[in-house]
């Protein structure tokens, strides 16, 4: 089968460039290893910034849509020391540039926006191959193919898409956040909800630190931060969820109840999620017919960048491309001047971010920047 632009994966980056595409009059086909768009929990809330994940939602004409929904007082920030003394308190005034929402529902919005059957689920990549003049082939584990002389991967942090381009792959950066949720916490964990208020919630101290977002209602969704080695996680039996969250707990010993309890009170298994990351500046040689966006280009540590990047590539490589009609190779050259600069300046950016709220006066630091 041929399809004249393919991409590979159907996450906010991969959505947010067919959704430009279709704008423009382009058709393209996703190719996503998911069964179906509810296959998995689609992740926590997102921060979309008014300097490029909002551009992007505005080129592909969503955000009347995405204004829809924002979740009112979220952008409220606290900062408490690991005692529980409270270092920062910041309302939401309305006045911020980072709206909040679930990225759950931000993706279905995308995919609403679609024609029926952009998206081909259940479609999972086991190899990609050059054919010449500017033309792939993707074979998938079905033993099914689709030709195509635009390829683009979305497809993430494990892109296999990205070897055509490039020989980096994601190392891990010596961090790990592990992941719970506490539910009704109004009423079953009071003093947590209290701790985290209407916003978000960062407890820090050098190589640690407990992170929490409040989500829709009541739900407040923990990132609890640790700097150790792989083997150190690898040691813990994440199927013994009591034991699992023992041990991860035991690392927070002396701070807060009211903080702890966000690990210790979780409705759900703890589930580890490694850091890992692309080397700054990750660039790659023109390859005709085929480029990256989003993880797949630039993968980096959480920073609250990464969703945004991911929609403003799909949109500015979008508009690219309906810039150039007829010639694939100057749009992509023209994204791909713009990406690199760009993807190489948020990496630094972040990179400088996390030593700041886990290096030493962690706590004294992050306050410092929030207060500016």
């Amino acid at each position: 089968m041929n399809s004249p632009v393919t991409i590979i994966g159907a996450g906010l980056g991969g959505l947010t460039l067919a959704r430009v595409l279709h704008v423009h009059g382009i058709p393209a086909a996703i190719y996503e290893a998911e069964p179906s768009p509810t296959a998995r929990a689609q992740g926590g809330m997102l921060d979309i910034h008014d300097y490029n994940g909002q551009l992007a939602l505005e080129a592909a004409g969503l955000v009347d849509a995405f204004r829809g929904l924002i979740l009112e007082g979220r952008q409220a920030t606290r900062v408490l020391a690991p005692d529980g003394t409270v270092l920062l308190d910041e309302p939401d005034d309305g006045t911020g540039g980072r709206p909040e929402v679930q990225r759950g529902e931000l993706r279905r919005i995308l995919l609403d926006s679609l024609p029926a059957g952009t998206v081909r689920w259940g479609h999972k990549v086991s190899g990609v191959r050059a054919l010449g003049d500017s033309r792939h082939e993707v074979t998938f584990a079905d033993g099914t193919t689709v030709t195509t002389s635009l390829l683009i991967g979305a497809d993430g942090a494990w892109s296999r898409v990205r070897p055509l381009l490039s020989d980096a792959t994601p190392e891990y950066v010596g961090m790990s956040f592990i992941e719970t949720y506490l539910f009704d916490s109004d009423e079953r964990h009071p003093a947590a909800a209290k701790a985290v208020g209407g916003g978000s919630l960062l407890a820090l101290a050098p190589g640690k630190g407990i992170t929490a977002h409040r989500e829709s209602g009541a739900t407040l969704h923990t990132y609890a931060a640790l700097s150790k080695p792989q083997d150190w996680f690898a040691a813990i039996d994440f199927t013994d969820a009591a034991a699992a969250t023992a041990q991860i707990a035991r690392e927070f010993d002396g701070w807060a109840p009211e903080l702890t309890a966000l690990i210790t009170g979780s409705d759900t298994a703890p589930v580890l999620r490694p850091f890992c990351a692309l080397p700054i500046g990750h660039r790659w040689d023109r390859v005709a017919g085929a480029t990256l966006l989003g993880d797949a280009a630039h993968l980096a540590p959480p920073d609250g960048e990464g969703a945004n990047l991911a929609l403003y590539d799909g949109a500015e490589l979008g508009k690219a491309i309906a810039t150039h009609p007829g010639d694939i190779e100057a749009a992509l050259t023209a994204y791909e001047q713009a990406l690199f600069p760009r993807s190489a300046k948020a990496a630094t950016e972040g990179a400088h971010i996390h030593e700041r709220m886990f290096g030493d006066n962690a706590t004294r630091n992050l306050t410092d920047v929030s207060r500016a």
